[in-house]
C-alpha cells in the first residue's frame, strides 16, 4: 500500500502534474492540500480516467481545501470545520485497514506573536484542537494515519538553520511544542523521522523566492504522515520526490511517500 501527501497549490492548474505524478509513482492512495478548488470545479473526470475512482474532496475557491484520491475503495468520507471556521482543511475516510485523516494545518502568517497576529494565534489553536480531539475520539491501539502539510516543521534539522529560523514561523518554540502535543495525543510515529534519523537533513519546501533552490538548499519539512502504533511495524519505505521541485510551474512543495506492508 503506497500513500502519498502533497500540497498541490492548485489542482486544476496542477492536474497536468498530478497525472504524471501518478503515472511514475502509482500511489493507492493521495492526500492533496491547498487545491483551491470548489467542489463543482474539482477534475474529478481526469483522475477516475486514470484509475482513481475513489474521490472523497472539500473545497472553496481560491483558498485551501483538501481531497483524497484513491483506487482503493473506501467508506465514512467525512469532512470537519476547525475552530470554527468552514475552512476546508480536514477530511477523513475509512478504508480497509486504517481510517485516514488529510490535514492542512494554517500556515501561520509571518509574525510570530498570537497577541498581534490572528494567523498565527489561529494556527496554534487549530493544532490545539486536532491533539484534543484525536485523544477524545481515538485510543493509540486504532489504526490511523495523520498526512498533510501541517506548515510546522519541529525538528532542528527539519530546517536549513536552526539558529536563524527558531523566530521564524513554521519553526518556532511554542510550534514545536504543540505539535508534539499533538503527536503524542495518539503516540503517533513520525514516518519520515523513522525513516531519516533526526541528525540528518530531511525537506519537503524550498520557497519559491530560491531560484536556485537546489543549490541553496534552504528547505524546511512541512510535510508529514503520521501512524498509530499498530500501523508502525507495518512502515516499509519513505520517499521524498524531490525532483518534483523542478518540474515546470511546480509547487513549491514536493511530495511525500510511504510503503506500508
Amino acid at each position: 500500500m503506497r500513500i502519498l501527501t502533497w500540497n498541490i497549490n492548485s489542482v486544476r492548474l496542477r492536474i497536468g502534474l498530478l497525472v504524471r505524478l501518478l503515472e511514475e509513482q502509482s500511489p493507492d492512495i493521495v492526500c492533496l492540500q491547498e487545491t483551491k478548488c470548489p467542489n463543482e470545479h474539482f477534475p474529478a473526470d481526469d483522475l477516475r480516467a486514470v484509475g482513481y475512482e475513489h474521490l472523497h474532496f472539500h473545497g472553496m475557491k481560491g483558498y485551501n481545501g483538501v481531497a483524497i484520491i484513491s483506487r482503493q475503495p473506501f467508506e465514512a468520507p467525512k469532512h470537519y470545520d476547525r475552530v470554527g471556521r468552514p475552512d476546508c482543511r480536514h477530511i477523513s475516510a475509512r478504508f480497509k485497514d486504517f481510517e485516514l485523516h488529510n490535514l492542512y494545518i494554517p500556515a501561520g502568517g509571518d509574525e510570530p506573536d498570537p497577541e498581534i497576529n490572528d494567523k498565527f494565534a489561529h494556527k496554534l489553536d487549530f493544532v490545539d484542537e486536532m491533539g484534543a480531539w484525536f485523544k477524545d475520539q481515538y485510543t493509540a491501539d486504532i489504526p490511523l494515519i495523520a498526512a498533510g502539510d501541517f506548515n510546522i516543521a519541529p525538528y532542528e534539522h527539519d530546517v536549513w538553520s536552526h539558529k536563524q529560523l527558531l523566530n521564524v514561523v513554521s519553526h518556532t518554540p511554542v510550534e514545536v511544542e504543540k505539535l508534539e502535543k499533538m503527536r503524542k495525543s495518539l503516540d503517533w510515529t513520525d514516518s519520515s523521522r523513522h525513516f531519516v534519523p533526526e541528525n540528518e537533513k530531511c525537506y519537503t519546501w524550498w520557497s519559491y523566492r530560491n531560484r536556485d533552490w537546489e543549490k541553496s538548499n534552504r528547505g524546511r519539512r512541512l510535510d508529514h504522515i503520521w501512524v498509530t502504533p499498530p500501523l508502525k511495524p507495518r512502515l516499509a519505505n519513505h520517499t521524498i520526490v524531490s525532483q518534483a521541485r523542478n518540474w515546470e510551474k511546480c509547487s513549491d512543495h514536493v511530495p511525500l511517500i510511504i510503503d506500508l506492508k
